[in-house]
């Protein structure tokens, strides 16, 4: 059984959307989502010399976005299964605290959180995800969800559209085959034969699994070779390694001295 973060649940009820859509049966290999199916969902845009990258994130709170290290955003969109659709809500961050133990490579640790500068308000398109807690057990084979507005194969396009795709866990043992600096602080997952995966632009989103009807964010999108191949599944942060971490700077940002990056 996976257990929630309870000291990240907002007064909205987390992991549960309100408009309780109904997910597709199958990013690369995957669909669009329909409006409201993942409200927690998050577009962020990444300023780069001659323009701006994606990267994913997902909403913990009114206040703050859990995405991955290397995603530095100071624009992120909520609400969208459509990039700037009618549903569509944009903020800027206003602070950006990556993982002290952040390294790359490998990728290790790589999750951030992002403060917006207002909290957003509640909605039918917009409301935040449940995290799993220290010690949350995600056995092989367990169904996840995994979306974003990346690309939909490796160097292609991204995608107008939010996109969804269903991939299995794969055991740390099994994907160390294909990952040899695989760390306990990463989870993997996919198929075998390949097919369907989060792909580039889709880092820091979100890879959830449904457990007693709520969805609970098991990983951040981190990284993979190429998109979609056999015999090489996604890697995804672990969020259960993170409750520590994360509960202290909930309760600590006040007195961290961070600057607004807006200012």
């Amino acid at each position: 059984m996976h257990e929630l973060l309870q000291v990240l649940l907002s007064p909205a009820v987390c992991g549960k959307p309100p408009l309780n859509t109904k997910v597709g049966s199958r990013i690369v290999g995957g669909q669009a989502a329909a409006a409201g199916a993942w409200p927690w969902q998050v577009r962020m845009l990444i300023p780069v010399t001659g323009g701006t990258a994606l990267c994913g994130g997902s909403l913990i709170n009114s206040q703050w976005i859990l995405s991955a290290a290397h995603c530095f955003s100071v624009v992120v969109y909520l609400g969208e299964t459509v990039r700037n659709g009618p549903n569509s809500v944009s903020r800027t961050v206003s602070r950006i605290i990556v993982h002290p133990n952040y390294n790359s490579p490998p990728k290790d640790n790589d999750v951030a959180l992002l403060k917006l500068t207002s909290p957003v308000t509640f909605n039918d398109y917009i409301s935040p995800v449940c995290l799993a807690a220290q010690g949350s057990d995600f056995p092989s084979g367990t169904t996840a969800w995994v979306t974003g507005f990346g690309t939909l194969s490796s160097g292609g396009s991204t995608s107008s559209t939010l996109q969804e795709v269903s991939v299995p866990i794969v055991n740390n043992t099994q994907c160390r085959v294909s990952y040899s600096f695989l760390t306990s602080n990463m989870m993997c997952a996919g198929l075998t034969e390949g097919g369907k995966d989060s792909c580039q632009g889709d880092s820091g989103g979100p890879l959830v699994s449904k457990d007693h009807n709520r969805w609970v964010q098991a990983g951040v999108v981190s990284f993979g070779y190429g998109c979609a191949l056999p015999n090489f599944p996604g890697v995804y942060t672990r969020v259960s390694e993170y409750q520590s971490w994360i509960s202290i700077v909930f309760s600590n940002v006040s007195s961290l001295g961070l600057k607004d990056v807006c200012d």
